[in-house]
């Protein structure tokens, strides 16, 4: 039995579940965090770092797997939504077979991060934690009411640029706490994207996001004034010296106020997905040029 071409609890089933593109999410915060500390002491922890490393992708595909079981279940994702096709409303994958899915990738998370106690000691149990119970708590709630981008913020800034800095480092510094705070808005872009081409829909389930709180408008000058912000708060890495990591992340800043421009043409549709796809990849040179220059 198949379903749109796709064979039901299949290999590619699942690869689609998963969402590739969203893993750059994930890669950013880290890569970041470890550009950072080798500017810092001038060399990296290899076994830490592709821990923290794995433990982001892992987690990120489980918060993919987690929100598609749940927005089918609560019936977000139905025939009226705008947005890439999910493998729960598509039928690629079951019910039964994502839940043991969730079940399976949480623990495989948990494991992964596990030896990072090790290098980081029992602090990291906590952060373990609370990435795991606010992964569920994303989807079943928060999102609803308005808060997820307060846990991009949080999740895929703070949390996992000073968590891993801190793992190489074993100290925290003012540069880093900024560097996570720049990191969770730039990937914030993605989530308020998302919101926006969904806030019709997101409206006529329910789902108070920030998006259908403060409106369209709105909403276009908060998608931009993040990658503005996210830029200027780079000028903390002159202080110490790295031009460069403030100077090339304009380059992005360009590619993002394309991509307001274009959200603004389009406004609504399925056309938005292209703007979704575009800011994955901006997010992507956004750690990559920042990065770069912090180590050059």
């Amino acid at each position: 039995m198949s379903k749109n071409n796709v064979k039901v609890n299949s290999a590619r089933a699942w690869l689609l579940a998963t969402r590739p593109k969203t893993l750059t999410g994930a890669a950013v915060p880290v890569m970041i965090a470890l550009a950072l500390a080798y500017a810092d002491q001038g060399r990296l922890h290899i076994v830490p770092a592709l821990l923290c490393l794995l433990f982001a992708f892992v987690m990120q595909i489980d918060a993919n797997l987690i929100n598609d079981y749940f927005d089918y279940r609560k019936g977000t994702d139905d025939e009226q939504r705008l947005g890439p096709l999910r493998a729960c409303a598509q039928g690629w994958v079951t019910l039964p077979a994502m839940k043991k899915a969730i079940f399976i990738t949480t623990v495989i998370a948990c494991a992964i991060g596990l030896p990072l106690i090790w290098y980081g000691g029992w602090g990291m149990v906590v952060v373990g934690v609370l990435c795991v119970l606010f992964c569920f708590l994303y989807t079943t709630h928060l999102s609803y009411i308005g808060m997820g981008d307060v846990l991009v913020l949080v999740f895929f800034g703070l949390v996992p640029v000073c968590a891993t800095y801190y793992i190489q480092t074993e100290h925290l510094t003012v540069e880093c706490a900024l560097a996570s705070v720049a990191c969770g808005l730039v990937i914030d872009t993605l989530l308020v994207v998302n919101n926006y081409r969904d806030r019709d829909n997101d409206r006529r389930t329910g789902k108070n996001t920030l998006v259908t709180r403060i409106g369209a408008h709105a909403s276009e000058k908060l998608y931009l004034g993040l990658g503005v912000v996210a830029c200027l708060i780079g000028v903390v890495f002159v202080i110490n010296g790295h031009w460069l990591a403030f100077i090339l992340p304009f380059a992005y800043l360009a590619l993002h106020t394309v991509c307001y421009t274009r959200m603004k043409e389009i406004n609504h549709g399925r056309q938005l997905n292209v703007i979704l796809g575009d800011n994955a990849r901006n997010m992507l040179i956004y750690g990559i040029l920042l990065s770069l220059g912090l180590i050059l």
